[in-house]
């Protein structure tokens, strides 16, 4: 560990980039990479979500505890008996960057915009079943649903939500977020250089902050968002004061880093951030639902976890954290924990024998199956560990590796059995919703789970208005994925965020995977 660290000292002088100290009353945040765009509905990459927070606003927010909606853009709003229809009375004091006073036409201009297919948003479901947004006023807005959506609410507060500028969106085209943006958040937009770093500055007309933060303004004049791939550089520039904050912090540094007098460490147990192996239910040996206990039984995740993230990520016995609005304890107790010994008798009994090659065979199948993942350190040797101890019950395992440029695209094929993937999510119903919806069969439901049962249970979830029904119908839904072990989850990763001691007031919030969220609360010392 410390030869980590004093490497990481070595390396900052090949960071031509970070060759002066971070300039007076400007925040340089480092992150491992860039975005592909600052456009809130057509990027879902967390590091545009970074950005587009601190440039933006949406019309609600999201308190610290991840469960308790706050005002936003939006004041205060109601919603109808029959909960189709949201009123939302907006704030008189905003403006957009440029000047432009913010009103309700921008909210409705955003919304559709995000809706229209041409905007070829990929997440334009979590705005909800839409029937009409109306302005009824300059000041107010009604967000009409065809069905009640108990989620809606949560999904505002996203950063695909953001509430951006007609006539710059039109002026800039498919350019908007690449060449410039204008929106009513703390900071505007000055600069991108694609895969180096994207500047902002002090909103100055900015007061309407969102009331988790003490400060209601920004107290920095200039935030510098620094692409430096390289974890050794990103710790020394920190440790030598030219940087002030990452949240990219190699996971074999945090122990050692909340030792050193020199740095600040802030954390979020409020962190819905998960990784998982799925299976696809409807291929040759997947389909059996006994190999698929059988491996949740045969991995010892908590050996796994400690190796790959050193105490920075807790063991995944359940498919949501339990902090999770709507998270279920009885489905928990579903998910079979590590029993080698079990795993074989649960193979035995379903008519899976030892074969001579020592990979078990049932009617002429061996029981071998092919995972897909995008290539980073963590999943490598996830796999690889799941692997080997598969391996001793019987079960082969092999791994295709893959670049994120092509990746993603293979994640959408038939062309694997299992794959590997990590998610943030903000309530069970979000989660559940989005992997395990028959209807988002072959991507994002990789696993092609197709239960009648489970989308009967997410749909009451989505549209039910009593908040026990609407627990009861979503725990139902995990409890039926749970006991099919249609997954094997793997990590709750650990959000921590790293800062110079001139940096005051970080606080990891963790929405979306984003640690500093606004960053109001930041102020620096020189």
């Amino acid at each position: 560990m410390k030869q980590l660290l004093a490497a990481a000292l070595l390396a900052v002088s090949a960071g031509t980039a970070l060759a002066q100290p971070a300039p007076r009353n400007t925040l340089v945040v480092l992150r491992e990479i860039d975005a592909d765009n600052y456009d809130p509905p057509r990027s879902t990459a967390r590091s545009a979500g970074e950005s587009i927070y601190m440039m933006s606003d949406t019309l609600v927010s999201l308190d610290w505890d991840m469960k308790t909606v706050k005002p936003g853009l939006a004041e205060r709003w109601e919603v109808s008996p029959d909960g189709r229809t949201y009123t939302f009375h907006l704030r008189r004091d905003v403006t957009f960057c440029d000047g432009k006073p913010f009103t309700a036409r921008d909210v409705v201009y955003t919304m559709n915009r995000w809706l229209d297919p041409a905007t070829r948003s990929p997440v334009r479901w979590r705005a909800g079943p839409v029937k009409e947004i109306r302005a009824r006023d300059d000041h107010t807005v009604e967000y009409e649903l065809n069905e009640p959506y108990g989620e809606l609410l949560y999904q505002l507060s996203l950063f695909f939500a953001s509430i951006v500028d007609q006539a710059t969106v039109e002026r800039l085209g498919p350019n908007f977020g690449v060449q410039g943006f204008n929106g009513t958040g703390p900071y505007c937009w000055v600069s991108w250089t694609p895969r180096q770093e994207l500047v902002l500055q002090k909103h100055p007309n900015y007061r309407w902050g969102p009331p988790i933060y003490a400060n209601p303004a920004p107290q920095v004049d200039r935030v510098i968002w620094r692409v430096v791939p390289e974890s050794q550089t990103r710790l020394a520039a920190l440790q030598t004061g030219q940087a002030d904050a990452t949240q990219y912090i190699p996971p074999i540094a945090i122990s050692q880093l909340r030792q050193m007098p020199n740095v600040r460490m802030s954390t979020q147990e409020n962190y819905f951030w998960d990784y998982f192996v799925g299976f696809k239910v409807d291929k040759p040996v997947m389909n059996d639902p006994a190999v698929r206990r059988a491996i949740n039984q045969a991995v010892n995740r908590a050996a796994i976890v400690q190796a790959v993230w050193f105490g920075s990520a807790k063991p995944a016995d359940a498919y949501l954290n339990p902090n999770t609005a709507g998270y279920d304890a009885e489905a928990a107790k579903l998910v079979p924990g590590y029993d080698p010994e079990a795993a074989k008798r649960t193979l035995d009994e379903a008519g899976w024998r030892m074969g001579p090659d020592n990979v078990r065979v049932k009617d002429g199948q061996r029981a071998s199956f092919l995972t897909y993942v995008i290539n980073t350190q963590q999943s490598r040797q996830v796999l690889e560990a799941m692997q080997a101890d598969l391996r001793r019950v019987g079960i082969e395992m092999k791994i295709q590796m893959w670049d994120a440029t092509v990746g993603w695209g293979r994640l959408a094929t038939q062309e694997f059995d299992a794959f590997m993937m990590s998610y943030p999510y903000v309530t069970a119903t979000d989660g559940f919703s989005l992997y395990f919806d028959s209807r988002n069969r072959p991507t994002p439901n990789r696993m092609n789970w197709s239960d009648p049962a489970t989308d009967r249970a997410l749909e009451q979830a989505k549209v039910a208005l009593d908040p026990a029904a609407r627990m009861a119908a979503i725990a139902e839904a995990q409890r039926l994925v749970a006991a099919a072990n249609v997954w094997f989850p793997v990590a709750r990763e650990q959000l921590w965020v790293a800062s110079s001691m001139r940096a005051e007031g970080v606080r990891a919030h963790g929405i979306y995977g984003v640690a500093l969220y606004k960053g109001l609360d930041i102020r620096l010392t020189r």
